[in-house]
């Protein structure tokens, strides 16, 4: 059956009939595969990723088209890849919102779209392709069956919001600093500084790295959140000589998410060993509770030879939800 399959493939900003199309194939498959207690993503979320490009990226998003009679366009599967375009990562893509209609596998459909998007990826002289996996789930058993390999082993834990209620602290000379939405002018350049501590952050063995921190990426990223319909809540702790020692961000992916994830959190080498990565995560909840938002429980997801990081979340009263991973393939170039 999958010689008779037709891949298509979306333009750069689809019609809100092929987002509504897009949409109905995750969150069904979303429903069906995960566990109740996750969320799935929202229309707008899913609207927002499709018109909204990451920064010095392209995308290649393709769909199946159910077969039968429709007014409008119906999916029996979806994917889309991004190419990146810094030059850190030139040799790599990310695959994401792969997925197929639960009473629709079985067919070739998860197969097609993958040699579509594969297509694409070695078009561009890519060597690698990466793309998140929930260990256990369908889609563990189909990466490997396409040459996949776990490459970043992780854990998703979950805190409830409510949990964490200690007031926050820090040494003579340190401040907080914080915004919702967009980064202000003002601290761009020191938020840049700051986010690459991120760098050596554990990456397993995988090609794909973080790009270099600017300015103008990080105000990029934060828009991007922002046009896609999210909202980002950023707190940072200011140095005695005036940099960013320390920041985390979280995203609400929609006004009315009631789980928040956990964007990024990093300190600065210099700052280290005190206490600041535990402080600036304790004023982000104090944030949340403050802004009267919706959010009871934030999800994060952490490398397992992360250790720094999984004990500050062990302090903050974080649960294991559930394995995951990001599963990378090496192609042949060309």
């Amino acid at each position: 059956m999958s010689d008779e399959l037709t891949v298509v493939r979306l333009d750069p900003r689809p019609t809100a009939a092929e987002t509504d199309a897009w949409y109905d194939v995750v969150r069904t498959a979303h429903l069906h595969d995960m566990p109740p207690t996750v969320p799935p993503p929202g229309r707008a979320e899913t609207a927002g990723h499709l018109q909204v490009p990451a920064m010095l990226s392209h995308y290649v998003k393709v769909a199946v088209p159910l077969p039968g009679p429709h007014d409008r366009p119906v999916y029996a599967g979806v994917g889309w890849v991004r190419l990146f375009d810094d030059e850190e990562n030139l040799s790599t893509a990310c695959i994401g919102d792969f997925a197929v209609r639960p009473d629709q596998r079985r067919r070739g459909i998860g197969t097609r779209l993958w040699q579509e998007l594969r297509k694409a990826v070695t078009d561009e002289g890519r060597t690698s392709a990466t793309v998140p996996v929930e260990i256990g789930g369908p889609g563990e058993q189909f990466a490997k069956a396409c040459g996949f390999d776990s490459a970043l082993p992780m854990v998703c834990y979950v805190q409830r919001v409510a949990d964490e209620t200690t007031e926050p602290s820090l040494p003579d000379g340190y401040r907080f600093a914080e915004w919702t939405g967009v980064v202000p002018a003002e601290h761009a350049e020191r938020l840049a500084v700051v986010h690459g501590a991120m760098r050596d952050a554990p990456h397993g063995d995988l090609e794909l790295g973080p790009p270099r921190a600017t300015a103008e990426r990080v105000t990029h990223a934060q828009r991007a959140v922002v046009e896609r319909g999210g909202r980002m809540l950023t707190v940072v702790v200011v140095a005695p000589d005036g940099g960013h020692a320390a920041y985390t961000e979280v995203i609400q992916r929609s006004p009315d998410d009631v789980r928040a994830i956990q964007f990024a959190t990093g300190v600065a080498p210099a700052h280290r060993g005190r206490g600041l990565g535990l402080a600036v995560k304790r004023r982000l909840l104090g944030l949340l509770r403050e802004q009267g938002l919706p959010v009871r429980e934030i999800a994060t997801t952490v490398a397992d030879d992360n250790g720094p990081m999984r004990a500050v979340n062990k302090l903050l009263g974080y649960r294991p939800e559930r394995s995951v991973g990001l599963f990378q393939a090496r192609l042949p170039s060309g």
